[in-house]
Parts: C-alpha cells; sequence; structure tokens
C-alpha cells in the first residue's frame, strides 16, 4: 500500500529553472535580457528605466554588501538578489527578508507585509451594555 503524503506546497525535483533557464544562467543575463522573461509590469517597469535609487541598491546588490536596508518595495527580484538577506521596509519597521529562487521577477513589497493580523481579546467592561453584568474576577 502506498504511503499517502498531504501536502500544499509541490515538491521540486532538481534544480530551480525559472521560465527554461537556470539560476546560473540567469545570472549571466543583463537587466535587459533578463526583463524579457518576466511578466509585463515588471518588464514595463525595466524597459522605461530604474530610478537613481533602484540603480543605487543594484549597485549594493553587486558589491555583496552585507545589511542591505531599504525602502524600494517596488524593486524586482532580480537573480543577483538570490542568496542576500535584505530589510524590506514596511512602514514601521525593516522585516528581513531572504531572497530565494522563486522569487524572480516579483516585487520586494510582497514579502515585507505592511498589516499585520489583529486578535481582539474580550471586551472591556462598559464597552457594551451586557458586560455591566459580567462579574469582575
Amino acid at each position: 500500500m502506498a504511503k499517502k503524503t498531504s501536502s500544499k506546497l509541490p515538491k521540486r525535483k532538481g534544480e530551480f529553472t525559472y521560465r527554461g533557464n537556470n539560476l546560473a544562467d540567469l545570472q549571466k543575463l543583463s537587466l535587459d535580457e533578463f526583463a524579457g522573461l518576466v511578466p509585463s509590469r515588471q518588464r514595463r517597469t525595466i524597459k522605461r528605466g530604474l530610478s537613481e535609487e533602484h540603480k543605487k541598491l543594484l549597485n549594493k546588490v553587486r558589491n555583496k554588501n552585507e545589511n542591505i536596508k531599504t525602502h524600494l518595495r517596488d524593486m524586482i527580484v532580480v537573480p543577483g538578489m538570490v542568496g542576500l538577506k535584505m530589510g524590506v521596509h514596511n512602514g514601521k519597521e525593516f522585516v528581513s527578508v531572504e531572497i530565494m529562487p522563486e522569487m524572480l521577477g516579483h516585487f520586494l513589497g510582497e514579502y515585507a507585509l505592511t498589516r499585520s493580523r489583529v486578535s481582539h481579546g474580550a471586551a472591556g467592561v462598559g464597552s457594551t451594555k451586557s458586560s455591566k453584568f459580567v462579574p469582575l474576577k
């Protein structure tokens, strides 16, 4: 009898490929050549030209600086970033994001969520009419 495993994520067999190219080939590509592989929104951003701040961040990535922190949530993850740990600002603090090959072509802001999960506690005394009758401990 075969053992049945249920997993939500598909298991990857072999090495990582992005649109038919392995990671070593992707790292050899120029930014314009990589733009031909990414989805249309990211391709349009690259073709229209990156801003000065984006270019500074790419220079830091090329120099493999440690502790790279950025507010540029709209920066596209390029192959040169794979393996780095970056601090991406979420509006309040820098969230540490380790760049993995599966993140190629996405924006950095997708991995530093701006809204946190809210778990509400019990209602306080006086918040509702019925709470007057709740015994205090």
